[in-house]
């Protein structure tokens, strides 16, 4: 599909309260994409693990999303909320830190990963899609006839976060290894100290001993 025949291109995120549900609503997704209603440029059907990684259950698209190799933006978002990071921004432990997205802390409005995370919760399966429409009534509508709720996030916001997030992740391995480098080299620096320390102590004690025995 091409872009230009639709208005707009997100990224969606639906809940359920039902597992065959995701299912349903990837098969839906698949039908409007074949009658030209919109374009999916990726879609998977995805469940959050209690330790807060995320499993593809079915995929649809562009792209192979299985364990994040492919190269489509479900994927990437695969990658970055069942990772670590995802895992502070709304994954197993609802912990929310917009503020590595919102440069602006006082902006009330929650960056797209967070929100997009949070509806991949654990429980039933939900939907990541990354969708080209015309208007937001086609999925809406099949997502309310699934009892489900949608979060919708222009994809382009969604890129920059994702680049923004892997930084992020980048800096922070970074900044782990320098860390656990200057304590290592700490570490042995102490041992040393502690080693010429113990030989001045010894050194002096033999000085003590031949002086009074002269």
């Amino acid at each position: 599909m091409v872009d230009d025949v639709y208005s707009s291109r997100n990224v969606i995120a639906a809940t359920f309260g039902e597992e065959a549900s995701a299912f349903e609503a990837l098969s839906r997704l698949k039908e409007l994409d074949s009658r030209g209603d919109l374009g999916v440029h990726g879609a998977a059907v995805v469940a959050r693990e209690d330790d807060g990684k995320i499993d593809v259950k079915d995929e649809f698209g562009e792209d192979n999303y299985e364990n994040s190799v492919g190269g489509g933006l479900v994927g990437l978002l695969v990658g970055v909320l069942g990772g670590p990071l995802g895992v502070l921004i709304g994954g197993a432990t609802g912990l929310l830190v917009g503020s590595l997205f919102d440069d602006d802390e006082d902006d009330e409005t929650e960056s797209a990963l967070s929100e997009i995370s949070k509806a991949i919760r654990v429980g039933p399966p939900g939907l990541l899609a990354d969708v080209s429409e015309r208007g937001p009534e086609a999925i809406d509508a099949v997502i309310a006839h699934l009892n489900g709720t949608v979060v919708r996030r222009s994809t382009a916001d969604v890129l920059t976060e994702v680049s923004d997030a892997e930084h992020a992740q980048s800096e922070a391995k970074k900044k782990a290894r320098k860390e656990l480098r200057d304590a290592r080299e700490k570490k042995q620096k102490e041992e040393v100290d502690a080693k010429f320390a113990d030989l001045k102590a010894k050194l002096h004690k033999h000085k003590q001993v031949a002086a009074s025995g002269t």
